[in-house]
């Protein structure tokens, strides 16, 4: 569970919800908002920090790194569309021609 939170926090920093700085929800308050325990939150958050995600101060709270590399994170991100969408596409037998036509249609 902790890890399905770590992916949604990275990925509203990736697309730009929460630049560099902004200040997370404290674990307490965002345990209710989405109802698991304090716990898990803390667990997400202490390996964000390990990532260098966030930046967690004791008594001052937690926020968006603002030395994070978002090309690297944006790419992360991007790779687990991509995974994502080629597990789809797999499942409905679409050739790799049809997938490759359908991306660079989005890209254009």
């Amino acid at each position: 569970m902790y890890q399905q939170i770590m992916e949604q926090i990275k990925q509203r920093i990736a697309v730009g919800d929460w630049p560099p700085h902004t200040p997370l929800p404290s674990v307490r308050e965002l345990a209710v908002e989405i109802k698991v325990s304090v716990i898990t939150i803390k667990r997400a958050y202490l390996e964000l920090a390990r990532e260098g995600v966030i930046v967690t101060q004791q008594g001052k709270g937690s926020w968006v790194n603002d030395v994070l590399d978002m090309k690297v994170l944006q790419r992360e991100e991007l790779m687990q569309h991509l995974e994502q969408a080629g597990k789809l596409a797999k499942s409905l037998g679409l050739p790799e021609e049809k997938i490759l036509q359908l991306l660079k249609q989005f890209m254009e």
